[in-house]
């Protein structure tokens, strides 16, 4: 956190030059079992959509937590969210980069559709804050290498989305893994929901109050229609349009089981060496990423992790080895059942507890200590997902080096790791 001063250092002050009393709220001074106010961890939340205030709710069930700002595009939402904070017409914001110069702010969450999420969180580690984003890290591989090299060089602390691994039966079922409990691990088989598609749907006004320009950022100019980001009882339309998440659901959805069985793996910090795939896309309309979709990943330590959509698996990560099996997402299921009474020896591989993903963040914060989920994890779970996102496209067998995120000897795959964003912005 950034060095602030205390509110007794201002009491001092003040009482060299005022000699009227002074009531402090026992609250303010962390009495009564409160964090005082100087201790606390100043938030601005990006983006407070659906996702973005539920984000928010999570870390003000925190005592170390304090709102300072929102900040999003469409003033219905950032007003709605300013009004759950409890902050004035002054802490809210259109533009991101106002918020991002507020000296108050320790640490921003970026709750945006994915295009925007690198551009904004490389703008906040300039800005000297920490960051919470959600999945998946980034649209390209490019970007997410950037983005991490950068958090790295300035060392901030950085929480990824892929809440899951502060849950228990997820981190038992990665531990019996680990320390062999269902024998040499053979394969991994991922069930994760399938895309959307959708028809043409006609253009209309942009909304009053919402700055569609700014929401489409470094995306190519189009006309508005609320399909292109948001209608009613539906998932937001953006994730099924390539232009804002170019893998669409594999790596918005899958994120989350690609990061769980990375951590069951032993591979958080690598990628596969080879991977093939085929997918279904929508023949038509507005919607544009794949739909079903079958991939194979191939790791250099001999695992094969095969991701599939939920009309081919069950929707979870399930570690396959020689001597049963062991399935996870929230719930545990296991083969033979004794595993799940199993016990993890003191001497035996014991991976990081978090028992609340924000507040293991904002723990971090505080500490410096590195999250559960830091940010070399968070591109390469992003990374084979967007891995997958290419070999559907292409539809043939891909090489891949880890070591150096290229397709070796493939410039046609390896023009699919970047793309050019719309000016003014740049990565």
């Amino acid at each position: 956190m950034k060095t602030r001063h205390t509110r007794r250092d201002f009491l001092k002050g003040a009482a060299a030059t005022v000699a009227f009393p002074m009531i402090v709220p026992a609250s303010a001074l962390g009495r009564s079992g409160n964090v005082a106010a100087s201790e606390r961890v100043g938030l601005g939340f990006i983006g407070v959509g659906g996702k973005g205030t539920g984000g928010m709710k999570n870390f003000l069930g925190h005592k170390a937590a304090q709102a300072v700002a929102v900040c999003d595009v469409d003033r219905n939402a950032r007003e709605q969210a300013a009004s759950i904070a409890h902050l004035g017409s002054d802490r809210i914001y259109n533009d991101f980069r106002e918020l991002l110069q507020r000296e108050d702010i320790d640490a921003v969450q970026i709750a945006t559709p994915d295009h925007w999420h690198v551009l904004i969180a490389l703008a906040a580690v300039e800005a000297g804050k920490d960051i919470y984003c959600e999945k998946p890290l980034s649209n390209t591989i490019q970007e997410g290498r950037v983005l991490a090299d950068a958090v790295k060089r300035k060392g901030i602390v950085f929480q990824h989305g892929t809440q899951l691994r502060s849950l228990r039966n997820v981190r038992f079922a990665c531990e019996l893994v680990r320390n062999g409990r269902i024998g040499q691990l053979e394969r991994i088989v991922i069930g994760s929901p399938p895309g959307e598609q959708t028809g043409h749907h006609a253009l209309e006004p942009v909304p009053e109050g919402f700055d569609y320009d700014l929401w489409l950022g470094p995306a190519p100019q189009a006309p508005y229609t609320p399909w292109r980001v948001k209608v009613p009882d539906r998932l937001p339309c953006w994730y099924f349009i390539s232009d804002y998440s170019l893998s669409g659901w594999i790596a918005g959805f899958g994120v989350h089981d690609i990061d769980i069985a990375h951590w069951g793996m032993d591979t958080e910090t690598t990628g596969p060496i080879a991977l093939e795939g085929r997918g279904e896309f929508p023949k038509d309309g507005l919607f544009d990423t794949v739909l079903t979709y079958r991939i194979e990943f191939q790791y250099a330590n001999g695992v094969v992790l095969e991701m599939t959509s939920t009309d081919q698996n069950p929707h979870g990560v399930r570690f396959v080895g020689t001597e049963g099996w062991v399935f996870t997402r929230s719930e545990i299921d296991a083969d033979p059942k004794s595993l799940l009474k199993e016990t993890i020896r003191a001497d035996e591989i014991h991976l990081y507890e978090s028992r609340q993903h924000e507040g293991n963040f904002l723990e971090c914060v505080k500490s410096r200590r590195e999250p559960i989920t830091p940010v070399e994890v968070a591109h390469r779970s992003t990374s084979v997902g967007l891995l997958g996102g290419i070999a559907v496209r292409l539809g043939r067998a891909l090489q891949w080096d880890p070591e150096h995120e290229r397709f070796p000897s493939d410039e046609a795959a390896n023009r699919e790791l970047s793309y050019a964003v719309r000016a003014p912005w740049h990565l």
